[in-house]
């Protein structure tokens, strides 16, 4: 890994001091990638599910950690950005980002990615939990690793970004301090394992539109189209077994005393995910699944009627406790 970013800085060498154009402040935004902090949420996720969500303390870390995620999130970006300049470029969509269509000064990139990540652990060690500070820099290392080679091997690639996914989850518990949850683990690595070959299958199939046999800096070649697709199918419905399994646990009647009312999660969660990968099978979903979802009408519609049900549940344990 060390050797292959040694590579990629000499190579960055021939154009760093090569001063690009004056950029703008949305163009800035563009390299940083401020909508990603959007996949930051999750952190919040621990939050909502140890019903903690009115707890003013347990808001404010988890803030605070979306913060620090969100600065460490956009340092990795710029320095992706800088090592993937030769790729970037030869892809149909990706060539348009500021670094690569020479829009800003790969000095300064340079420059910001580590004020930014330093910033990001000096939010952390001020004001959130050890544990906290821990799952951040093994974000960053995982992401980092990713970055310089993970990304290049087919299949480990999506369970890498899965895995970063969930890690915002660990860390989000981290921050509030309260137990993790295996259940939740389970089907967080299950969804969005499925997520993250929506990604790669969207990627893919530009490349084929394009004539391409081979996704460039990927391990991945156009005849895998219909592979990723199964499996993505597949994770995504474990993701719901999972789910299933967990209303008719011990667990779940501990926290709800009527865990027949999450039940409605369940159709939910499959027509979401069928959906989403009837669309990507037809060419009809952006390459980034979550950014997909928030601007979906359909999809914020389903996520409206889920945490609906969760409230509904929520309200059966406060009736019955009211009359205990």
């Amino acid at each position: 890994s060390f050797f292959i970013l040694e590579v990629k800085f000499l190579r960055l060498l021939t154009e760093v001091l090569s001063p690009a154009a004056p950029a703008g402040l949305r163009t800035w935004l563009r390299a940083l990638r401020l909508h990603q902090w959007i996949k930051n949420l999750l952190v919040f996720v621990p939050l909502l599910t140890a019903h903690l969500a009115l707890d003013p303390q347990a808001i404010g870390r988890s803030t605070l950690a979306f913060l620090a995620f969100g600065l460490c999130a956009s340092s990795v970006y710029l320095l992706n950005d800088l090592l993937d300049l030769p790729a970037d470029r030869a892809h149909p969509r990706k060539r348009m980002r500021p670094f690569a269509a020479g829009q800003l000064s790969l000095l300064a990139g340079l420059a910001l990615a580590p004020v930014l990540l330093a910033a990001a652990f000096a939010l952390a060690l001020a004001t959130l939990p050890e544990r906290f500070v821990l799952a951040l820099a093994a974000y960053y290392l995982l992401t980092l690793a990713y970055s310089l080679a993970l990304k290049r091997v087919e299949m480990l690639d999506v369970v890498v970004l899965a895995a970063l996914y969930t890690a915002r989850i660990v860390a989000g518990a981290f921050a509030i301090e309260v137990a993790l949850s295996f259940w939740l683990l389970a089907f967080s690595m299950f969804l969005f394992l499925s997520l993250a070959l929506v990604k790669r299958y969207t990627e893919l199939a530009v490349m084929h539109d394009h004539g391409r046999r081979e996704a460039a800096g990927r391990g991945y070649r156009t005849d895998d189209l219909p592979m990723l697709g199964a499996l993505g199918a597949a994770a995504g419905y474990l993701a719901v077994l999972v789910l299933a399994l967990y209303i008719n646990s011990a667990n779940s009647e501990a926290l709800y005393g009527q865990p027949k009312a999450l039940w409605l999660l369940c159709p939910l969660l499959l027509y979401w995910i069928s959906r989403v990968w009837l669309l990507t099978q037809r060419g009809r979903m952006h390459d980034d699944p979550l950014l997909f979802a928030v601007r979906d009408p359909v999809s914020l519609a389903v996520l409206a009627l889920g945490l609906a049900t969760v409230l509904a549940a929520v309200a059966c344990v406060g009736i019955i406790e009211m009359f205990k």
